[in-house]
């Protein structure tokens, strides 16, 4: 029982009647005893009974006020098999589009929270979220607009785009091989975009350990919350417009020898194969394993093969190498605090009840 559900006052004598509050619940409530001569004990634990049923208090829900996973129930039943069929369909074409997925959940809720504004087109006046540095190469928006056709076609003007998101990072995990977590829906969709607000918000390639803690911070996650979400790099794939930092500018330098030198040598000769310098747009896979989720990236970050300088950034801490070190080996909790941290981060600025709008097509406002 919650801990609000616990007060319980003693009267005086055994006569007088027993009162029960359960703050938050309902108003105070009196039972009366029968008559003095009841043991004063067994009063006592008829009482506690009749505290439950009259209260009937419940254990605090982990998702936001307006959100719970039944929230599509009556109005669209099947929204999340569809969602899942999609994804599905995604996944048998290219598996690195659960790490799209995944970013897009991250790049979503980061910024003003989860509301569906990193999937809008820029207009005339506007730079959207999508324009933004920190977005660049961001793939997956097409095939959110393709899940929400198809959730139009049954349920129209019912299932947000904010929520198509949740749902389908959720799934993806799950069939590469990740954990999966319960969803709640009742998000809404949200009208403003700007590429500044995500520039603002969302953490840079370049950043150091205390630059992602601080970020991370922001958000209300801990250090170890941000090692933890980090784990997302252990699939998919990424231009080299993040990667030049760390092979190239590591110090400022600009130049072809300045190159972080805690990362592995062959590795470093490896990925500079891939991303020459100055080229922002080859593709490369950003784990070992990219199309597998598993521990891997946290194998890989400890022998200096991370991708980002924010990867090779943990181990710098002795806090972050210890959690990384600890989510490298079999057993771990990393599962469990992934999809942890990816409902908490499902509950972020979310719009609810008559705020924002279910729009008809993900990339533009009603």
């Amino acid at each position: 029982m919650h801990a609000f559900c616990r007060s319980l006052s003693s009267p005086a004598d055994s006569s007088s009647p027993i009162v029960i509050s359960c703050n938050d619940c309902h108003q105070p409530q009196q039972v009366m005893m029968a008559s003095a001569s009841i043991d004063y004990r067994n009063a006592v634990l008829l009482a506690v009974v009749v505290f439950a049923t009259l209260c009937a208090c419940e254990a605090k829900s982990p998702y936001a006020v307006g959100l719970s996973e039944d929230f599509y129930e009556k109005t669209c039943p099947q929204a999340a098999a569809i969602v899942d069929a999609y994804v599905t369909k995604f996944l048998r074409k290219d598996r690195t589009f659960a790490g799209a997925f995944n970013r897009l959940q991250f790049h979503d809720c980061w910024v003003g929270g989860c509301d569906g504004s990193v999937l809008l087109n820029s207009t005339g006046s506007i730079q959207a979220e999508r324009e933004a540095h920190v977005n660049f190469g961001l793939r997956g928006v097409a095939e959110i607009d393709e899940i929400k056709a198809g959730l139009e076609y049954f349920c129209p003007g019912v299932v947000s785009c904010a929520d198509i998101l949740i749902m389908a990072a959720r799934d993806a995990t799950a069939k590469v091989g990740g954990p999966t977590w319960p969803v709640a829906m009742g998000r809404r969709d949200g009208v403003n975009s700007t590429a500044l607000m995500a520039d603002t918000n969302l953490p840079f390639p370049v950043l150091n350990f205390s630059g992602l803690v601080a970020n991370f911070a922001a958000k209300g996650f801990s250090a170890k919350e941000m090692i933890t979400l980090s784990g997302a790099h252990t699939i998919g794939q990424s231009h080299c417009n993040g990667i030049l930092p760390h092979l190239y500018n590591f110090t400022g330098k600009d130049d072809a020898t300045d190159t972080d030198p805690a990362m592995n040598k062959n590795f470093a000769v490896f990925l500079k194969k891939l991303c020459p310098q100055g080229n922002r747009t080859n593709t490369i896979f950003i784990d070992s394993t990219a199309s597998t989720f598993d521990r891997a990236y946290y194998k890989n970050v400890l022998h200096g093969k991370g991708i980002f300088m924010t990867d090779s950034a943990l181990i710098t801490n002795p806090l972050g190498k210890k959690v990384v070190r600890s989510f490298s080996k079999p057993g771990s909790s990393f599962f469990t605090e992934f999809a942890a941290g990816m409902v908490k981060m499902g509950n972020l600025g979310v719009l609810t009840g008559t705020e924002g709008e279910i729009r008809k097509t993900c990339q533009f406002v009603n």
